[in-house]
Parts: structure tokens; C-alpha cells; sequence
């Protein structure tokens, strides 16, 4: 079972977040910081997953966007990683190769 989803950047700022569990919001600031630094800290050799206290982390990289999902210890890992790449693709597909750079301004730009 997906415990969560993460978008988050290079930067370790998180860019969505999901939870399918409660959570505190607390709770989850510490997560989703402790989590960022683990994949963040991983080179590109070694593997996308990583065991997380009582559940495990997969995530995937695109240029300078992480995607990271948190599952219990009876998923499946490669069929998790394989949802990741689906979920990039249809994100690529329908927003015609939006990135994290094309959404982000500046509040100059703000025009009320």
C-alpha cells in the first residue's frame, strides 16, 4: 500500500505532496525532511530503493525533480518504480513538457 507521494527538487523543497495515511502536519514536516535528505544524499549509482523505518522509500530522479513514494513492506518495489516512470509520462504527455522552472516567478510578477 502507498503510504505517500513526494515531488520534490533538487533544492529539497517539496513541490506536492500526498498522504494516504493521517498524518500529522507536524509529523509530516520531519518526515518529508528526513526522507528528502536520504534520496537527495544517494548517489545516482546506488539503488532507488531504501528501507525507512517501518516502510520503504522508491524514488526515481528527473533532471532536478525527485519523485518519492513511501510503501509498507508488502508492495512491490518495481512495480512502484514502474508507476513512477508511468506517472512522469502522463504528466509529459498532457503538459507538453512543462518543467518546474517554466511555473515559478517572481512576486514582481503578481499583478492584482
Amino acid at each position: 500500500m502507498i503510504k505517500f507521494f513526494l515531488m520534490v527538487n533538487k533544492q529539497g523543497q517539496t513541490r506536492l505532496s500526498r498522504y494516504y495515511e493521517h498524518v500529522d502536519i507536524n509529523k509530516r514536516t520531519m518526515l518529508e525532511a528526513e526522507v528528502i535528505k536520504n534520496c537527495l544524499s544517494r548517489s545516482k549509482d546506488q539503488c532507488s530503493f531504501i528501507e525507512y523505518k517501518d516502510f520503504k522509500l522508491v524514488y526515481r530522479q528527473y533532471a532536478a525533480l525527485f519523485i518519492v513514494i513511501g510503501i509498507n513492506e508488502t508492495e512491490n518495489e518495481m512495480a512502484v518504480y514502474e508507476l513512477i516512470h508511468n506517472f512522469v509520462e502522463v504528466l509529459d504527455k498532457y503538459f507538453s513538457r512543462v518543467s518546474e522552472l517554466d511555473v515559478s516567478f517572481s512576486a514582481s510578477e503578481i499583478h492584482l
